[in-house]
Protein backbone atom coordinates (compact mmCIF):
# COMPACT_ATOMS: atom_id res chain seq x y z
CA UNK A 1 0.00 0.00 0.00
CA UNK A 2 2.71 2.57 0.31
CA UNK A 3 4.08 1.84 -2.94
CA UNK A 4 0.47 2.89 -4.19
CA UNK A 5 0.45 5.82 -2.27
CA UNK A 6 3.62 6.73 -3.42
CA UNK A 7 3.26 6.41 -6.87
CA UNK A 8 -0.80 7.11 -6.81
CA UNK A 9 0.23 10.16 -9.40
CA UNK A 10 1.84 8.41 -11.98
CA UNK A 11 -1.54 6.64 -11.79
CA UNK A 12 -3.47 9.46 -11.96
CA UNK A 13 -1.47 11.00 -14.78
CA UNK A 14 -2.32 8.03 -17.03
CA UNK A 15 -5.99 8.51 -16.37
CA UNK A 16 -6.51 5.45 -13.54
CA UNK A 17 -8.18 4.94 -10.59
CA UNK A 18 -6.68 3.22 -7.93
CA UNK A 19 -9.58 1.12 -5.63
CA UNK A 20 -8.09 -1.12 -2.70
CA UNK A 21 -10.42 -3.29 -1.11
CA UNK A 22 -10.27 -4.31 2.32
CA UNK A 23 -11.57 -7.33 4.32
CA UNK A 24 -12.38 -5.26 7.68
CA UNK A 25 -15.72 -3.21 8.20
CA UNK A 26 -16.02 0.01 8.23
CA UNK A 27 -15.41 1.66 11.00
CA UNK A 28 -11.82 -0.32 11.54
CA UNK A 29 -11.06 0.33 7.51
CA UNK A 30 -11.89 3.83 7.53
CA UNK A 31 -9.47 4.63 10.76
CA UNK A 32 -6.31 3.05 9.35
CA UNK A 33 -7.02 4.73 5.84
CA UNK A 34 -6.73 7.85 7.72
CA UNK A 35 -4.08 7.26 9.45
CA UNK A 36 -1.89 6.24 7.14
CA UNK A 37 -3.16 8.99 4.62
CA UNK A 38 -4.11 7.31 1.35
CA UNK A 39 -5.01 9.28 -1.17
CA UNK A 40 -6.60 6.68 -2.98
CA UNK A 41 -10.45 5.03 -3.03
CA UNK A 42 -10.41 2.36 -0.27
CA UNK A 43 -13.52 -0.08 0.21
CA UNK A 44 -14.25 -2.08 3.19
CA UNK A 45 -15.64 -5.67 2.23
CA UNK A 46 -16.11 -7.26 5.32
CA UNK A 47 -18.39 -9.98 3.47
CA UNK A 48 -16.10 -10.79 0.99
CA UNK A 49 -18.91 -9.52 -1.49
CA UNK A 50 -16.55 -7.41 -4.34
CA UNK A 51 -13.79 -10.32 -3.44
CA UNK A 52 -15.80 -13.37 -4.16
CA UNK A 53 -16.86 -11.38 -7.41
CA UNK A 54 -13.04 -11.13 -8.59
CA UNK A 55 -11.98 -13.76 -7.76
CA UNK A 56 -9.59 -13.05 -4.85
CA UNK A 57 -8.27 -16.32 -3.13
CA UNK A 58 -8.53 -16.60 0.81
CA UNK A 59 -5.56 -18.83 2.40
CA UNK A 60 -6.28 -19.21 6.16
CA UNK A 61 -2.96 -21.30 6.44
CA UNK A 62 -0.97 -18.10 5.03
CA UNK A 63 -2.93 -15.28 7.11
CA UNK A 64 -6.01 -14.96 5.11
CA UNK A 65 -6.90 -12.85 1.54
CA UNK A 66 -4.20 -13.40 -1.02
CA UNK A 67 -3.14 -9.84 -2.97
CA UNK A 68 -5.47 -9.51 -6.03
CA UNK A 69 -4.55 -6.51 -8.31
CA UNK A 70 -6.18 -6.11 -11.62
CA UNK A 71 -6.98 -3.66 -13.94
CA UNK A 72 -10.61 -2.84 -15.08
CA UNK A 73 -10.64 -0.95 -18.63
CA UNK A 74 -12.96 1.97 -19.32
CA UNK A 75 -15.36 -0.25 -20.96
CA UNK A 76 -15.62 -3.22 -17.73
CA UNK A 77 -12.82 -5.56 -19.03
CA UNK A 78 -10.17 -6.72 -16.82
CA UNK A 79 -7.23 -6.15 -18.87
CA UNK A 80 -4.83 -7.52 -16.70
CA UNK A 81 -4.89 -9.70 -13.19
CA UNK A 82 -2.26 -10.86 -10.69
CA UNK A 83 -3.34 -13.07 -7.84
CA UNK A 84 -0.63 -13.48 -4.94
CA UNK A 85 0.25 -16.49 -3.96
CA UNK A 86 1.60 -15.03 -0.23
CA UNK A 87 1.06 -11.44 1.38
CA UNK A 88 4.38 -10.40 -0.60
CA UNK A 89 3.28 -11.84 -3.96
CA UNK A 90 2.12 -8.39 -5.45
CA UNK A 91 2.85 -7.09 -9.04
CA UNK A 92 5.41 -3.99 -8.86
CA UNK A 93 3.90 -0.81 -9.59
CA UNK A 94 6.22 -0.11 -12.77
CA UNK A 95 4.56 -3.09 -14.48
CA UNK A 96 0.95 -1.63 -14.20
CA UNK A 97 2.11 1.49 -15.35
CA UNK A 98 3.07 0.04 -18.56
CA UNK A 99 0.42 -2.04 -19.59
CA UNK A 100 -1.57 0.99 -18.61
CA UNK A 101 0.52 3.43 -21.08
CA UNK A 102 -0.60 0.89 -23.84
CA UNK A 103 -4.38 0.43 -22.68
CA UNK A 104 -4.13 4.16 -22.96
CA UNK A 105 -2.22 4.15 -26.62
CA UNK A 106 -4.59 1.35 -27.85
CA UNK A 107 -7.68 4.13 -26.71
CA UNK A 108 -5.72 6.70 -28.52
CA UNK A 109 -5.54 4.85 -31.47
CA UNK A 110 -9.32 3.85 -31.84
CA UNK A 111 -10.31 7.92 -30.49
Amino acid sequence: MAQLRQDYNQFVKRDAEVIAIGPEGAASFTQWWREHDMPFIGLPDPEHTVSKLYGQQVKIYKMGRMPAQLVVDKKGNIRYKHYGNSMSDIAADSEILVLLDELNREESKIA
